[in-house]
């Protein structure tokens, strides 16, 4: 097929010199911009910049496609709502290789490289983890030369903006893409057709076989856009494809000539709201349709393109697993199995037995979720309306499959009904998970633990049914941005003793082992960190927190604002070390505490932990007995960039969410490969960090997952806890008692009735002694500054296995079966 193509030769290594960066950075100002070169403006000078390196990347990419038609290669399609990308430009620059160059020529352009970067906003796609993994997975794919793709939304606004005001989080609209988007390439040409609601005409061909036309629907055009993501010094790039929702029609005349000028354009804006708003509300049936639409037309326009491809290799269908890989990154682009099966029966005639095999086959789905409650499910009669073919399709597929459980287990209709595609009560509404488990022929976990959950709890029923589909994938993070790019003094030290090659192969990092044991070299550590925390402070500073200590110890819990992961806890420990020092104890290390992370809009517990938080924070900073002994900040607004800042400046790195709740975490690993020490406990990957690290480089406290289900099952009460311990009952009874909040004396009795009426679900009262005693013995850790180094320089040292180059791989090779076209 690739001798069909005809492209131009297109060498990768031409305008490399710092001459010819600024001459296309020149040329992008007057040709692109329509600006002065010689007069422009730092945020006109990034956008030249960002062209300029626009160039590369797609030069580098026609290669690669080339490539994949040349190798007749077997593709990955990797499917997320989220990608959590950050900036692009020092990322791509240093993966091409370009970034000291670039610096130079914009320094002999007459500006300031930090100016520029600042220009660039954070790509508002994604909210957490589970994107940040997706982008941490695309850099890992591009840098090992898979034939690969990202698909997901082009949303105009991401998740929302937050602000922090009178301690309370504020939601703005997140307009990143209010100046563009110079990174986007639009792709015009593949535009698609999706279609929503309408019904269902079943007829008898003329082969006397049963088929189904889907009619009278209400349709919405999928335009692409690429966004370029080049691996490491390989000249490769491979695409994330974004859809944005178009109206199948621009304007209704005869509404304008009436003068309904507003009804004219309606149409089109109610039908663009899919690519509008990431994660719109579900509190309402308008927000909760939105969503399931979201869903649905990102698999729609996908399977579109991963099939206009497949029928460019003019290969019959029983093929296609051959050619074509799937990966579901949680169960929100699950629709894209029955859409692969309406595909196959209603437009390609292929046999339902046929095309149940290809799609299982074709599917691999990762759960990123122990809870079970947190589970997608769908109310059947919002996916009737929505989308009739596919429930009807979802129908077929439980009928078949409750047959076979029928078969192997007879009579046993309890399993029944915890393995049906529909939950029958209180509401009907359609699983999702056990879609995506049934319809995939691999199901992994995102560590060791979480799968061993999903394997004997979560989806036990199916582990027995299907136990060969089962694995664990743990997560990793990308070497490239989160040392890299985010720690550059760290990474120039760790290049100046033992070169470069971790870059690519993260445990090449073993060998900073020795120099653990070497003062010389803890001392150029311990001053790189001090470097890093003096720009963490400055952050905080600019961003209205308070002036910090830079000679205390940095104890940062920052990530999404969830019950789960126990913020309250850590809240409890602050108020307890203020109490001491309230009380004359003179045995506290200083310390400061920062957080960050935002909740979601309509999660009002979260929200008030974030005000209760601020609250804590503005009694004890200003209180000037207590001195630069403890200061609490919270970063409003958490981001890829900020993570950047905060994440290197960190010394103590909280993972402390309830065993068997925290399905891995990538926070963790980033905190350990930037040498911050981890408090945790015995959840998700933690584990595998304490094994890989050593346990005295960790600090592991509290329940473990057993303890935690063996305390639940014979009765927990929080009350024995408050009653049972001095120090606990003094902070909530001040929580509760308006110490904090004393214009509203009880603006915060619903975080103490949580813990104390309605069952502390998430166990932070029993728990919390053992806290204590921790955070104690890392108080005294902290005072031996050369033995904290040499863990510091421990826990880099030994983070290799936590590279998503590693993870990848695996998927690769175990999963996907696809194959580097470098090899």
């Amino acid at each position: 097929m690739a001798n069909q193509t005809s492209y131009e030769d297109l060498p990768c290594g031409v305008n490399d010199a710092v001459d010819d960066i600024k001459k296309d950075i020149r040329h992008h100002l007057l040709s692109n911009l329509g600006a002065d070169p010689y007069r422009a403006d730092a945020f006109r000078t990034f956008k030249a910049l960002a062209f300029t390196v626009r160039d590369h990347l797609i030069r580098r990419w026609v290669q690669t496609q080339r490539s994949y038609y040349d190798e007749n290669a077997k593709r990955v399609y990797y499917l997320s709502l989220e990608f959590l990308l950050g900036r692009l430009l020092s990322n791509c620059l240093m993966n091409l290789k370009l970034y000291d160059r670039a610096r130079a020529a914009l320094v002999e352009l007459g500006f300031n490289w930090e100016d520029i970067e600042e220009q660039e906003v954070d790509a508002g796609l994604g909210n957490g983890g589970l994107g940040r993994l997706a982008a941490c997975f695309l850099d890992s794919i591009a840098t090992l030369a898979l034939p690969g793709y990202g698909y997901g939304i082009l949303y105009d606004y991401g998740m929302f903006h937050q602000k922090i005001v009178d301690g309370r989080q504020i939601e703005q609209p997140e307009k990143w893409l209010r100046y563009g988007n110079p990174w986007e390439v639009d792709r015009p040409e593949y535009l698609y057709l999706v279609r929503f609601g309408g019904r269902v005409e079943a007829y008898v061909d003329d082969k006397g076989r049963l088929q189904h036309n889907w009619v009278d629907t209400d349709d919405v055009m999928a335009m692409p856009c690429d966004v370029m993501i080049p691996g490491y010094g390989n000249d490769n790039v491979i695409n994330l494809r974004l859809w944005s929702a178009k109206s199948t029609h621009d304007f209704n005349l005869e509404y304008f000539q009436k003068g309904n000028y507003i009804q004219a354009v309606e149409d089109k804006a109610i039908s663009e709201n899919i690519s509008k708003v990431l994660y719109p509300s579900e509190e309402v049936i308008e927000g909760r349709t939105l969503r399931l639409k979201q869903e649905y037309f990102f698999v729609a326009a996908t399977f579109q393109d991963i099939v206009r491809r497949f029928k460019k290799r003019g290969r019959s269908w029983q093929y296609f697993p051959d050619l074509v890989a799937v990966q579901l990154n949680d169960t929100h682009p699950t629709l894209a199995i029955p859409e692969l099966m309406r595909i196959l029966v209603d437009e390609e005639e292929v046999g339902w037995e046929d095309a149940w095999e290809i799609c299982v086959k074709t599917f691999g789905y990762t759960n990123h979720t122990v809870m079970p409650e947190a589970l997608e499910t769908w109310p059947v009669d919002l996916v009737e309306r929505v989308l009739p073919r596919h429930l009807e399709i979802i129908y077929e597929i439980n009928r078949r499959f409750l047959d076979d459980v029928t078969a192997r287990y007879p009579g046993d209709l309890e399993r029944l009904r915890r393995m049906s595609l529909i939950q029958e009560t209180p509401e009907r509404r359609v699983r999702m998970a056990n879609l995506a488990v049934i319809g995939s022929h691999s199901v992994n976990g995102v560590s060791a633990v979480h799968t061993g959950i999903i394997k004997t709890d979560v989806f036990k029923d199916f582990y027995d049914l299907y136990p060969e589909r089962f694995n664990n994938k743990t997560n990793g993070v990308t070497p490239r941005r989160w040392l890299l790019q985010a720690n550059p003094g760290l990474a120039g030290l760790i290049n100046g003793r033992i070169g470069q090659d971790w870059i690519v192969e993260l445990d090449r990092l073993r060998d900073l082992i020795p120099l653990a044991q070497d003062p010389m070299f803890r001392a150029k550590w311990w001053d790189v960190k001090f470097q890093n925390k003096k720009r963490l402070a400055q952050y905080i500073l600019e961003k209205g927190g308070p002036s910090l200590n830079l000679n205390t110890l940095f104890d940062v819990h920052v990530k999404r604002m969830h019950e789960y992961k126990r913020q309250l806890l850590n809240v409890l420990h602050v108020i307890t070390m203020y109490n001491r020092l309230r009380d004359g104890r003179g045995d506290i290390t200083p310390r400061t505490v920062i957080f960050g992370g935002k909740a979601a809009p309509g999660y009002k517990m979260a929200k008030l932990i974030i005000k209760l938080i601020n609250a804590v924070a503005e009694k004890i900073n200003r209180d000037e007995a207590v001195d630069d002994r403890l200061k609490v900040a919270f970063v409003p607004n958490y981001s890829v960039t900020g993570a950047e800042i905060v994440i290197p400046g960190a010394e103590l790195s909280e993972q402390i969410s309830t065993a068997g709740t925290e399905a891995s975490g990538t926070g963790n690993m980033k905190f350990s490969l930037n040498g911050a020490l981890t408090v945790g406990t015995l959840d998700g990957a933690n584990i595998e960090i304490m094994e890989a690290v050593g346990r005295e480089n960790i600090f592991i406290f509290g329940l473990t997952t057993a303890e935690v289900n063996e305390l639940r099952a014979r009765g927990y009460n929080s009350w024995d806890y408050y009653h049972g311990d001095e120090e606990l009952k003094r902070a909530l009874n001040q929580i509760a008692g308006g110490d904090f909040s004393p214009d509203q004396s009880d603006l915060f009795q619903p975080i103490v009735d949580s813990l104390l009426s309605w069952g502390d679900r998430f166990l932070v009262l029993a728990d919390y002694r053992a806290y204590i005693r921790a955070q104690e013995e890392i108080g005294r850790a902290y005072l031996d500054q050369e033995n904290w180094t040499r863990r510091s320089i421990l826990n880099v040292a030994n983070m290799g296995r936590f590279s998503t180059d590693w993870v990848i791989r695996q998927y690769a090779e175990e999963i996907w079966k696809v194959k580097s076209i470098k090899d």
